[in-house]
């Protein structure tokens, strides 16, 4: 099979990369920047950018399938280049898979695009995209997934998958920055709760895109158009997960804990403060940042297994030994 991974360079798309040249795949990327890893290990490269309708429809050309991972992600920021990026990227890469004849359309969305300020606890794909966004990032994102899923069609055939705080071994951001923030002393825990979420272990998210590949080849009528949650089906505090996360790396999370209602009037002052001044950097806290660490967020995912076929491979216990045998084998300088 020729398959396609937009953002091949990154957590999820390389992970996705490996496992389609370990079956035997031949793949393509299209990424930003410029991966000679990914040539070394027989990945043909396109350097392009989602909004360069040109080079997407050169990476599309003769493929099977595409993996659309690639995304901007981030708790802030200018509204436009998520647009651009998320919702006129999406768009690109779908007018491309239709200009080239790719029968099948893997998407990587996020269960922020059916975010709730009151949190979500065993919700399933029924809930609907909210009315009101308070952050870009999941706006664009519900955008960009109702594009996908609105193109599903006889000759393109479209499928949505939203894993949920995808994490281990691989994991270039969010761990190396949770390690960097306790050691600087940047980390401390908001409120007195420690709400049960939902995390997803890099290899079952690989394997949930495989599997919906295959869904859209051999049961398209009964998958094409609809979006599936993607977790480990572990619901876990989240606090409890980051203390055990950070044991990974042989550090605690600290004992210092700031006040929920403080953080909530933090977060509004700081974020108005960042639009005023109009900065780009990413702030501390923000409100949307602040609902994701003191909301329960959990999901449903029997849609995922009965559809699917999707049943998580790596328990929780399973990829934390994993990610700290990686972690004590690449050291602190793996970010």
């Amino acid at each position: 099979m020729r398959a396609l991974v937009t953002g091949g360079g990154g957590f999820v798309g390389g992970a996705l990369v490996s496992a389609l040249l370990a079956r035997g795949d031949a793949v393509r990327s299209i990424a930003r920047g410029d991966y000679p890893e990914l040539r070394a290990r027989g990945v043909q490269t396109v350097r392009g950018d989602l909004q360069d309708p040109e080079a997407l429809r050169a990476a599309t050309e003769g493929v099977d399938v595409v993996f659309h991972v690639a995304a901007r992600v981030g708790y802030h920021g200018d509204p436009a280049l998520y647009d651009a990026s998320n919702i006129d990227g999406t768009r690109n890469v779908v007018d491309a898979c239709r200009a080239a004849g790719v029968s099948r359309l893997v998407f990587t969305s996020t269960p922020s695009v059916v975010h709730s300020r009151l949190g979500s606890e065993g919700i399933d794909e029924s809930a609907p995209y909210p009315q009101t966004w308070i952050a870009d990032y999941p706006r664009s994102k519900a955008a960009a997934e109702q594009i996908v899923l609105s193109a599903n069609s006889p000759e393109l055939r479209t499928v949505s998958l939203r894993p949920r705080g995808v994490w281990g071994p691989g994991d270039t951001q969010l761990f190396p920055r949770l390690v960097q923030w306790c050691r600087e002393g940047r980390l401390k825990r908001i409120g007195d709760g420690d709400p049960l979420q939902d995390f997803s272990y890099i290899d079952n998210v690989v394997q949930a895109h495989l599997l919906a590949d295959q869904a859209l080849a051999t049961s398209h009528d009964a998958v094409g158009g609809r979006a599936y949650f993607i977790t480990n089906g572990e619901p876990i505090g989240v606090w409890t997960m980051m203390s055990r996360t950070l044991d990974c790396a042989g550090l605690a999370l600290p004992d210092g804990r700031a006040p929920l209602g403080a953080a909530r009037v933090a977060s509004v002052v700081i974020e108005t403060l960042w639009r005023w001044l109009g900065l780009r950097s990413e702030p501390r806290l923000t409100r949307f940042k602040l609902d994701v660490l003191t909301k329960p967020c959990w999901f449903d995912i029997t849609a995922a297994r009965r559809d699917l076929g999707y049943e998580p491979a790596v328990s929780t216990d399973q990829g934390l030994a994993a990610l700290k045998a990686w972690y004590e084998a690449t050291g602190s300088d793996a970010s």
